[in-house]
């Protein structure tokens, strides 16, 4: 929403910029107008500068609506500073622990519409599932205010809280309330809790969380997707490269689905985009919900949070068909791999035994947990060095080790790097292993390839920047694949089976770019409608 562009930026201790300019109050009272129902907003202050600054919006945000009044405490037992949406004469858990600006504030602004009865775009067989949850359910969300994925996890969880009264929720801003971070030694976010445990960390949306909560969902819905009819185009995947194969081929009128495990892919993880045609600026959640939106704008059977399993081809003139994680199957006539590519790990022991306790993958996301902290960035690149870059502005001191002799990143962004006091640089370095206390990461051990000696360096976080892996592992014995992985591809997409196309970063094509997937994928939808043609013709006409 425009309102939210304007607010991101913001930091929970800039008192100055919790005030709303002009042209937010503008879009904002747009929005307020949307407020159906009385709603209330009650603050639990105390007398630290942060209490104030949130009372400070709260009060402008008030005063846009006559339908919101707002309350202060000063001597009740919830978290300060920290404020409750909701409805008058209802018992809603809704609560914002800390000041919801940055990426957080389009979270504030769903929330007091859905408390004031503005209904959510979100299918009804989803909202019925949540209000016929039963138990007794309390979440407790730990954020950073600069995590692009934390948003979709507060959002889904205020929903959940809205529309049933057995569930609460809780946002909390672990920059400003660093004790319990430390007590509950959160070192990813989003990090949720459910009734006191941890539930989940990382990027998670409400199809996911019901599916948690909810045991039999899984199994009613691959019953429903067993059930389909045979699709003229399968897309598998829902990244860039699979939306634009889904849109062009429904585009053709034919029977499209999409079959994604995460819609809108590795996007999701991506903060900054600055290089997509014609957009000088976007993020990637952002880019990923116009995906969706645009997929959905046409006759595409969407089904998310799918996996596949395994790829059987048919025999000339037969169906392809593609199994499910889940024991479910679908059948198409022509196919299109778009799987992507996922975060490479280091492969060294203790990296998988600390993921999330210390190594990382998303420096915007986790940076801000690990503040006056030692960190290591591993990779030289571009994407390793831009994440040293913004981690030497939270942290006490980052150490960057590459493999290669010398750094590979863009020469600018060197010469930024090497400006900073706080940053060291170790060319020629091995990461032999990650060390921890056995609840998070205390060191790294690398070995210095032109010496040969091994080194101990004590460390708190280490984040992992080395590159991409293509998510093929499941087509191995199918497909023709290079010897990275890729799925080998020739100039019209076709992969070494007939009726199955490919297309992304999952592919042999050069430069992994979010335009040239889509390109790629278009291209692929293009030749599966040409496949489709020449192979319903009669072989002697096709001639």
């Amino acid at each position: 929403m425009e309102a939210a562009r304007h607010a991101r930026g913001m930091e929970s201790n800039d008192k100055e910029n919790a005030m709303l300019d002009a042209a937010l109050k503008t879009q904002l009272q747009a929005y307020m107008e949307k407020i159906q129902l009385p709603i209330e907003i009650t603050a639990s202050l105390d007398d630290r500068d942060s209490s104030r600054e949130m009372l400070a919006l709260l009060q402008e945000i008030a005063a846009l609506s006559a339908r919101v009044t707002l309350i202060e405490r000063r001597d009740d037992a919830e978290r300060k500073p920290s404020f409750r949406i909701s409805r008058v004469g209802s018992d809603m858990g809704v609560r914002f622990a800390g000041i919801p600006l940055g990426h957080e504030f389009t979270s504030l602004v769903l929330a007091l519409l859905q408390a004031g009865g503005h209904p959510p775009k979100v299918e009804e067989e989803l909202l019925e599932q949540i209000r016929a949850l039963d138990g007794e359910h309390v979440f407790e969300t730990y954020v950073s205010l600069s995590c692009q994925n934390c948003p979709d996890v507060v959002q889904a969880l205020n929903l959940m809280a809205v529309l049933n009264p057995r569930i609460r929720h809780t946002m909390i801003d672990g920059a400003l309330f660093q004790e319990e971070v430390e007590s509950r030694q959160i070192m990813a976010v989003p990090a949720i809790f459910h009734n006191g445990e941890l539930f989940g960390q990382g990027r998670t949306d409400l199809e996911e969380i019901l599916g948690k909560l909810d045991s039999g969902r899984a199994q009613r819905e691959a019953e429903r997707i067993a059930g389909k009819a045979a699709f003229d185009v399968l897309v598998v995947g829902g990244g860039p490269a699979g939306a634009a194969a889904a849109i062009y081929a429904a585009r053709k009128g034919i029977r499209t689905g999409v079959l994604a495990e995460r819609f809108g892919g590795q996007v999701l993880d991506t903060l900054a985009i600055e290089n997509f045609v014609s957009v000088q600026h976007t993020e990637g959640p952002r880019l990923a919900a116009a995906l969706e939106q645009h997929v959905r704008s046409y006759e595409v059977d969407l089904m998310n949070l799918q996996r596949a399993a395994r790829l059987v081809p048919g025999a000339p003139g037969e169906l392809i068909e593609v199994q499910l994680e889940s024991g479910a199957s679908l059948s198409a006539r022509t196919v299109v791999l778009a799987t992507g590519a996922r975060w490479r790990e280091m492969g060294v022991p203790g990296e998988r035994e600390y993921r999330g306790k210390g190594v990382a993958y998303c420096p915007h996301c986790d940076g801000p947990l690990f503040k006056g902290k030692r960190v290591a960035v591993i990779g030289g690149g571009n994407s390793g060095v831009e994440a040293a870059i913004d981690l030497a502005g939270l942290v006490a001191q980052v150490t960057l080790l590459e493999f290669d002799p010398k750094l590979r990143a863009d020469g600018v962004l060197q010469r930024k790097l090497a400006s900073l006091p706080n940053v060291t640089v170790i060319t020629s370095a091995q990461t032999t292993e990650v060390i921890g206390d056995g609840q998070k990461v205390s060191g790294l051990r690398y070995t210095d390839r032109s010496s040969g000696a091994s080194h101990l360096m004590d460390l708190e976080g280490v984040f992992v920047q080395i590159g991409l892996l293509p998510n093929t592992d499941w087509l191995k014995g199918t497909v023709a694949l290079s010897p990275r992985g890729e799925i080998e591809v020739d100039a019209r997409c076709q992969t070494s089976v007939p009726g199955v196309f490919a297309a992304g970063d999952a592919t042999t094509v050069p430069y992994k770019q979010i335009l040239i997937a889509m390109g790629e994928g278009s291209k692929a939808a293009l030749s599966a409608f040409d496949h489709l043609i020449r192979s319903s013709v009669p072989e002697a006409l096709a001639a």
